[in-house]
């Protein structure tokens, strides 16, 4: 059976990962796969995180299984953390989660569902999107096509292309993929007026919105950076959000996701969740737990809670300034070339416009890896490294 299968290529960043960790040069840069790293490099477990495993440690008292919707405290905080508590969304009961082995798995629940449902559904995703975006939605038997969005002549977003051809090209019932913040992997993202626009023709043309929200908290707040999905879920009847707490916990290995759905009204959300339930069984059958009880714990003391608020804006802040940091080094390089994008885009990824040949000589002579499309992860940039990083950047720009 085994012999019978063809080579295939592995994921990009994956080699480009092993890629890295095989370069045996003492001076090399780790810009690829997004993971918040501190100043020294370090992915960090937050303080927060390590004393509700303490909790959980001590307080745990069986292994069993979570159930196919998984931990009902992670599913009761995320649709109050992505709508606000106060959303009129939740006091309609329109709203059902179900918990997910990270927002990857929020996304293959999602795209399962809607074949499941609607097996001729077509996607629009962002061109470019998150490179897993396509393959979990085309296993699904999705199809998919894309709508522009990223402006290469000045790293910013196209918005006025993007809205042409989704009004021209995109039919009733179709699903449109949309970031919530934070733009993976482009950093460039939508504003509040962008969003209203977005709307009002998604409410038009009767286009379903799928926002994935992976990156809450890393933008701008915890609140701004959800702002235009609470826009749209209060003003469109269905609507589905892939969360992961991956990044602002950073928890990336314990997978804990969720997908929140919004439904019509409140009598269809029981035969959603049923639905969903069909889907799940038959896939992980039921989601990972310490994750969850990490989340769950965290939210259920206010002190930690607190705690871990202050932990994240330090993270996000760590962030920006580095942007700031980076385009001034390369500024004072003499770098011609405008740099705004460097502070204009938000979140760990940056899409610095790097052709083909600029990646591959960062990589070779600089030891440097990016994703091969130039997006790199702004959090592998630190004071240990930055000097390197710049100059490194001016002289493939010059």
């Amino acid at each position: 059976m085994f012999d019978t299968i063809k080579p295939r290529g592995i994921d990009q960043l994956m080699a480009l990962t092993q890629a890295f960790r095989n370069d045996k040069r003492t001076q090399k840069v780790d810009l690829i796969v997004g993971v918040y790293k501190d100043d020294a490099g370090v992915v960090p477990v937050m303080s927060a995180v390590k004393k509700a495993e303490a909790h959980i440690l001590e307080e745990e008292t069986t292994k069993n299984y979570v159930g196919v919707v998984g931990d009902a405290d992670v599913n009761r905080i995320t649709p109050e953390l992505i709508l606000g508590v106060d959303s009129p969304v939740l006091a309609a009961k329109r709203t059902g989660a179900v918990q997910t082995p990270g927002g990857s798995g929020a996304l293959k629940v999602a795209f399962d569902l809607i074949s499941s449902i609607r097996p001729d559904a077509k996607v629009w995703m962002s061109r470019p999107t998150w490179a897993n975006h396509m393959p979990i939605a085309r296993d699904a038997g999705i199809q998919i096509d894309t709508y522009p969005y990223f402006r290469e002549a000045d790293r910013g977003l196209d918005f006025d292309a993007m809205i042409a051809h989704l009004d021209a090209e995109a039919k009733a019932g179709d699903i449109i993929l949309l970031h919530a913040c934070c733009h993976n992997p482009t950093g460039v993202d939508l504003t509040m007026p962008h969003w209203e626009a977005l709307g009002k023709l998604i409410i038009e043309r009767c286009i379903i919105p799928f926002v994935d929200s992976a990156y809450q908290g890393l933008g701008v707040s915890m609140e701004e950076d959800v702002a235009g999905l609470r826009h749209l879920a209060e003003h469109v009847p269905e609507m589905l959000i892939a969360s992961s707490f991956s990044k602002n916990f950073g928890i990336y290995r314990e997978r804990c996701g969720a997908l929140t759905v919004i439904a019509k009204d409140g009598e269809s959300v029981p035969r959603v969740m049923t639905a969903l339930q069909t889907v799940i069984r038959s896939n992980y059958s039921m989601p990972p737990s310490h994750g969850a009880r990490i989340v769950g714990t965290v939210f259920g003391h206010e002190a930690l809670k607190e705690e871990w608020a202050e932990e994240l804006e330090v993270m996000r802040k760590r962030i920006a300034e580095t942007r700031i940091m980076l385009r001034a080094k390369m500024e004072e390089l003499q770098v011609t070339a405008d740099l705004s994008f460097l502070t204009d885009q938000r979140g760990m990824f940056s899409y610095t416009g790097f052709s083909t040949e600029q990646v591959e000589r960062l990589r070779n002579e600089f030891g440097i890896y990016t994703a091969g499309d130039g997006r790199i992860n702004v959090a592998g940039v630190g004071s240990q490294n930055i000097d390197y990083v710049a100059s490194s950047f001016a002289a493939i720009m010059r």
